[in-house]
């Protein structure tokens, strides 16, 4: 799949599954906007990009409309348009249903839900008046369809999340832009690996025998904003190695 030429946002991207998308995308072509709440981390993951091809770092919470506003502004501005997006951003914030606290609420309906709903809106302003139109993809969660102990907020949120994909259909099609979501199961990444029983838990609890990779879940990302899945919209793919057909939990 070529994005030669192609102007992408992701969301989140410091590392992780969100700097993977972005390293693919660069790497086939793409000029990448790439956010992280870390100014710091969103600085190094450009530069460690810097040899792979066109990434600029915009720094900032994407849940803010004013971060939003940056990095459509800077897409349109440096490259002219604006033909992808991702919003990968989320937080996990766990805690007990009878204790979970108004403010921890907030906070993830602001990230997981308002970060990708006005991100989505910005961006479709700017696709609707390109030929072309766009593609926009929301990172959801196995979480979204199988409960999680100390997740319902988090899991609320993934569920809404795939409902705005369909519910998008409606709205963008006429556009030519597509909208899609993937739900990834246990993904290895920087944070997960900070648990040193996550890889031998997952893997005896997932069918296929082993966790998702990055690079699993950025494959599978890939193909839904590419040309060649235009076709393709209002759907939400798992990449889970089969753990939602079983649904063995962790705890």
């Amino acid at each position: 799949m070529s994005f030669q030429n192609k102007t992408a946002i992701v969301t989140g991207a410091g590392q992780g599954i969100g700097f993977e998308i972005c390293r693919q995308l660069a790497a086939a072509g793409a000029h990448v906007i790439l956010n992280d709440v870390d100014p710091t981390l969103a600085a190094q993951a450009a530069d460690r990009l810097s040899g792979t091809g066109s990434c600029i770092a915009v720094a900032g919470d994407a849940g803010a409309t004013e971060c939003i506003r940056q990095m459509v502004d800077t897409a349109t501005e440096k490259f002219g348009a604006l033909d992808i997006v991702i919003a990968n951003a989320g937080i996990t914030l766990f805690g007990d249903f009878f204790e979970y606290t108004p403010g921890a609420f907030a906070k993830v309906l602001q990230v997981n839900l308002g970060g990708t709903f006005f991100l989505a809106q910005a961006a479709a302003k700017q696709m609707r008046q390109q030929p072309g139109g766009g593609a926009l993809l929301f990172m959801s969660s196995v979480t979204g369809h199988q409960a999680h102990k100390n997740l319902a907020v988090y899991g609320m949120t993934k569920a809404a999340l795939e409902m705005l994909a369909k519910n998008l259909v409606i709205e963008l099609s006429q556009y030519k832009i597509n909208v899609n979501a993937i739900a990834p199961g246990a993904t290895l990444t920087e944070r997960t690996l900070e648990d040193k029983d996550y890889q031998r838990i997952w893997a005896g609890l997932t069918p296929m025998g082993r966790p998702a990779t990055v690079e699993d879940i950025a494959a599978t990302a890939l193909f839904l904003v590419s040309d060649k899945a235009k076709h393709i919209t209002g759907q939400s793919i798992i990449v889970d190695g089969g753990w939602t057909c079983v649904s063995p939990s962790p705890f």
